[in-house]
């Protein structure tokens, strides 16, 4: 009676499946998480009777089983877990009785197994789902033991088990280290953070996070704007990122060494745009211009001359035979201007 029902009730299943998954992805996106993967299925014909051959006395209708469809959600970090769990709870109506925290059974052979596991019912429907929240490596490891026939009903050598249990402490610490590493990130990137906006620049060490929180602070705004008001131009907003390793070969530690070679060399920098577009009629400047001005006239300052100017232009736009020659007239350019060392 209960597969008639199920044949029966397959077209509702599939609806309800893609109710599910129309949810979690609109709530998911949403919410700014990132996750590795949202899936979702009904329960194939054969694994019910599979299912109903071992437990079926349990079962006295088709509504009584709670995974006819199931969905999961998979995540790169054990505390997202928890979020997309408060996310679910309020998309959905929770069957907490039947619900389970896997994560709370510390069982020694538990990781892959890990999941916290919801029965969930959407408002007004009469089937309840299983809906599964994980990570991405005890996801690996769940498939992993099911394709070897760990936790199977045939057991496995017991020199096995103890090595694929090895494992599994070792992928459980790399789990928890993802997430305690992404938050001490986040907490360093807030130190940098009010550590640039209150002007501690000597005590921030150069790297791609503090660059990028000092560029966000406008610290060459004032020079493009400078430099775009010698022809009225407009400037064209270009990522900078690649400037953090121009700043490195410039002997630049912290992002106080930055700053003074900024302060040092943006009147000269000026200079040298004015140079470049007096005489043009241009009207849109790249954002960078700035700082590429800047680093120019720090090389041909210190006696860098066409050599140094083109290793500068190879950190910038990466090496290309092009190079040289951009180098070439830029020196031919700027050798009459005063910042030029002789």
């Amino acid at each position: 009676m209960i597969l008639e029902k199920y044949r029966e009730a397959l077209p509702e299943l599939e609806q309800l499946k893609s109710d599910v998954l129309k949810a979690l992805h609109e709530a998911l996106d949403s919410s700014g998480l990132t996750v590795t993967a949202i899936e979702a299925r009904v329960k194939a014909e054969k694994s019910l009777v599979g299912k109903l051959a071992q437990k079926g006395a349990k079962y006295t209708s088709l509504t009584d089983i709670t995974d006819l469809v199931g969905a999961r959600v998979i995540t790169f970090y054990t505390d997202d877990v928890d979020r997309i769990a408060s996310i679910a709870e309020k998309l959905f109506e929770i069957d907490w009785a039947n619900s389970v925290d896997k994560r709370k059974l510390h069982q020694l052979d538990s990781f892959g197994y890990n999941s916290l596991h919801y029965i969930c019912r959407m408002p007004g429907d009469d089937f309840r789902f299983e809906l599964q929240l994980r990570t991405t490596l005890q996801h690996a490891w769940a498939a992993i033991n099911h394709d070897n026939g760990y936790k199977s009903d045939i057991e496995i050598p017991r020199e096995y088990l103890r090595r694929m249990n090895r494992l599994a402490g070792m992928l459980e610490m790399a789990d928890d280290e993802f997430s305690r590493i992404r938050s001490e990130l986040t907490d360093y990137r807030r130190r940098v953070q009010t550590l640039v906006k209150n002007g501690k620049l000597d005590d921030v060490l150069l790297d791609g996070d503090t660059f990028r929180s000092y560029l966000q602070a406008g610290p060459i705004n004032s020079l493009n704007k400078h430099i775009a008001a010698i022809n009225q131009a407009e400037i064209q907003e270009t990522p900078l990122d690649n400037y953090l390793q121009v700043f490195k070969t410039l002997n630049c530690n912290t992002l106080g060494d930055v700053d003074r070679l900024i302060r040092q060399y943006e009147e000269d920098a000026y200079l040298l745009a004015r140079h470049q577009l007096g005489n043009t009629d241009l009207d849109i400047i790249s954002s960078s211009i700035g700082l590429q001005n800047v680093c120019i006239v720090y090389v041909l300052s210190t006696g860098g001359g066409k050599t140094g100017l083109e290793r500068l232009f190879d950190a910038i736009n990466g090496k290309n035979a092009y190079n040289a020659t951009l180098a070439a007239m830029t020196y031919e350019q700027t050798k009459t201007l005063p910042f030029m060392k002789k």
